[in-house]
C-alpha cells in the first residue's frame, strides 16, 4: 500500500505540472515545483534526522508520502513565508509521529496535525488547492484504486455521502442553483481528503461501525464551518478530531509480549507462541499488529497484523504465518526471535467476529494461512454451547494442512479441497476433490449455504469471489501475504 499510494500521488504531481503548463492550473510550474522540493524534502530530511535522534529505523516511503500530502494541502509558492509555512507543517508532521504516539502508533494523520498546528500558529494557511476541475478525473480515478485495493470504500462512501448532502444543502441555502452542486467536488477536497488522509489505517478506530460512525462525524465537521476562540474549521481539523475519538475507542494499554517458542504446522506454516506481560483483551476472530523494529527494514516496514489462533482466556497467546522465499524483512526478523525476546503490539482490531448467538448454524470459509482466526473461534466455541458449524477448507497441498490435530479434536465438520486426499481422511471430514475453489463448488458443497452465516478467510482473490455467491452480509478477511 505505501508503493501504492506513493506511485498515486507522485502521478497527481506530475499531472498537476503538466495542466500548470497548459494553463489550466493557477499556479506556475516553478510555484509547483518550489512547493513539491520544500514538502518532500524537508519531510523526507526531518524523517531521517527524527529517526536518528530517536535512534529507530526511518521510513522513506511513509515520510514521502507525508510531504506528497502536504504538496497537495499547502499552497505552491516561490514566496519565502509560504514556503517557510510549508516548511514547518513538514517538520511538525514528522516530529508527530514520535512525540504523539502510543505503543509506537501515531494518533493523529500527520499530514493533517502539521496543517493543524501551521494554521493556529498563524504560519500559514491550509489551500487544498487539489479540488480543482482539472485535477478531478485523476483523483477519481487514482481513488478507485486506493478504495478497491484497501477495501475502504464504505468508509470513504459515508464520508463522501455526508459532506456532499451537507454541502449541497449549504450552497443552495446560499443562493447557489442544483447546476453549482459540482462545485462540491471541484471547489471542496471531498474525494482527496476520504481518499488519501480519512482512510489512513493506523488512525482508524478498530471495529467497523466504529469506523463509519467516525466518517459520519469528521464529514459533518468538514462541511459545516465552526469556530472555536481562534480555531476554524479545515478539514484538517475534522480529520484530528476524528483521530482524538478512534484513539479512545482503540485499546490504549501497551502490549508486551515475551516469546516463547515457535512450532512448525506444515512445511511452510509456522506458528509463533507469546507470553503477554498482561492480559491481551480481544475476541476470537480479531487481529492485533505486531510491532518488530529490526535493522535494514524493507518499504514494508516494521509492523504486521496478525489474527489470533489462541483462544481469549488461554494464558498465552499464538500467531501463525506462511514462509515465503524470499521473504519479508519482517519475517526474517521473526524467524531470528529467541525465547526471552520481547516485542510489542499497537492494539487489537477486527470484526471478524461470530454472531454472539449460538443458534445460528455458521459457515466458516478458510483458505491457506486463512484458518488462523477460526480456530481462535473453533476453540472459544468448543468451551460454550454447542454450534452447527461446517468449516470448508482449501489448501494448495495435502501436507499443508494447518491444525490438523486440533480440528480432529475439536470434531468439526470439514469439507476438505486439496489437490490429494491426504493419507488418512479424519473422521467427519470430507474430501471435495482438486480444482480451486469456486462459488458452484461452495453452492454444491453446502446445500444450505444461504441458511447458514458465512465468514471468509484467505488471499484477497478467493474472498472476493466466493463473497459474491456468500451474500453481501459475509463477514470477511483477507490475508495478502507478507
Amino acid at each position: 500500500m505505501y508503493r501504492l499510494v506513493t506511485v498515486l500521488l507522485v502521478a497527481l504531481a506530475v499531472l498537476s505540472g503538466v495542466l500548470s503548463l497548459t494553463g489550466a492550473l493557477f499556479f506556475t510550474p516553478l510555484e509547483l515545483a518550489a512547493g513539491f522540493a520544500v514538502a518532500v524534502g524537508v519531510s523526507m530530511g526531518s524523517s531521517w534526522l527524527v529517526s536518528r535522534i530517536f535512534r529507530v529505523t526511518s521510513h522513506p516511503e511513509s515520510a514521502m508520502i507525508t510531504g506528497l500530502l502536504l504538496f497537495f494541502i499547502f499552497r505552491p509558492s516561490i514566496e519565502p513565508a509560504d514556503l517557510a509555512g510549508t516548511a514547518v507543517a513538514a517538520i511538525v508532521a514528522t516530529a508527530s509521529k514520535y512525540l504523539l504516539a502510543v505503543r509506537r502508533r501515531h494518533i493523529f494523520n500527520p499530514a493533517a496535525i502539521g496543517a493543524v498546528v501551521v494554521g493556529v500558529t498563524g504560519l500559514g494557511v491550509s489551500w487544498w488547492w487539489v479540488a480543482s476541475g482539472a485535477m478531478l478525473p485523476a483523483v477519481v480515478l487514482a481513488g478507485f484504486l486506493v478504495l478497491y485495493r484497501t477495501r475502504r470504500v464504505a468508509l470513504a462512501g459515508v464520508f463522501i455521502a455526508v459532506s456532499a448532502v451537507l454541502l449541497s444543502v449549504r450552497l443552495l441555502t446560499g443562493g447557489g442553483a442544483v447546476a453549482d452542486l459540482a462545485t462540491v467536488f471541484t471547489s471542496y477536497p471531498v474525494l482527496f481528503f476520504a481518499v488519501f488522509m480519512l482512510t489512513e489505517p493506523l488512525t482508524l478506530p478498530p471495529k467497523r461501525w466504529q469506523q463509519l460512525a467516525e466518517a459520519a462525524i469528521v464529514g459533518v465537521l468538514f462541511s459545516v464551518p465552526f469556530s472555536i476562540g481562534p480555531v476554524f474549521s479545515t478539514p484538517e481539523l475534522a480529520l484530528v478530531v476524528g483521530n482524538l475519538l478512534a484513539f479512545v475507542a482503540g485499546q490504549r494499554r501497551g502490549i508486551r509480549l515475551v516469546f516463547e517458542s515457535r512450532s512448525r504446522l506444515t512445511p511452510t506454516v509456522v506458528e509463533l507462541r507469546f507470553r503477554p506481560e498482561k492480559p491481551v483483551v480481544f475476541t476470537a476472530g480479531q487481529y492485533l499488529e505486531l510491532s518488530l523494529p529490526h535493522p535494514s527494514a524493507d518499504r514494508r516496514g516494521a509492523r504486521r497484523m496478525f489474527s489470533m489462533s489462541s483462544v481469549p482466556a488461554a494464558e498465552t497467546l499464538t500467531i501463525a504465518y506462511r514462509e515465503h522465499d524470499p521473504g519479508s524483512s519482517f519475517k526474517k526478523a521473526l524467524s531470528r526471535l529467541e525465547p526471552g525476546d520481547r516485542v510489542t503490539a499497537t492494539g487489537v482490531w477486527g470484526d471478524f467476529r461470530l454472531p454472539s448467538d449460538s443458534g445460528v448454524p455458521l459457515g466458516l470459509i478458510a483458505a491457506g494461512i486463512g484458518i488462523t482466526p477460526f480456530i481462535s473461534q473453533l476453540e472459544d466455541a468448543a468451551a460454550g454451547k454447542a454450534r452447527d458449524i461446517v468449516l470448508v477448507y482449501a489448501v494448495p497441498d495435502s501436507t499443508e494442512i494447518a491444525y490438523l490435530d486440533q480440528l480432529e479434536r475439536l470434531g468439526v465438520r470439514v469439507l476438505l479441497a486439496a489437490p490429494e486426499p491426504p493419507d488418512v481422511l479424519p473422521l467427519g471430514w470430507t474430501y471435495l476433490g482438486p480444482g480451486r475453489l469456486t462459488g458452484d463448488r461452495l453452492a454444491a458443497a453446502i446445500p444450505d449455504l444461504d441458511e447458514r452465516r458465512i465468514f471468509i478467510s484467505g488471499p484477497p482473490g478467493l474472498v472476493g469471489a466466493l463473497r459474491d455467491v456468500a451474500g453481501r452480509r459475509a463477514k470477511t478477511d483477507a490475508f495478502s501475504g507478507y
